[in-house]
């Protein structure tokens, strides 16, 4: 199971890098959305908590 685990994260690391170094570009505008993706959930999650206070 270990040794399956770190196939499969080392196959997944050089895809990243394989992507990252053919379409930068195309990288950056992926790491953007995770990060808006990321920042709006927040933002939700403290609208929650501010509405459940008051």
């Amino acid at each position: 199971m270990a040794q399956t685990r770190k196939i499969v994260f080392y196959a997944v690391t050089v895809f990243v890098l394989f992507t990252i170094v053919k379409s930068p570009e195309r990288a950056a505008d992926l790491v953007q959305v995770g990060f808006e993706g990321i920042s709006s959930a927040a933002q939700s999650v403290g609208t929650f908590m501010t509405e459940l206070v008051q």
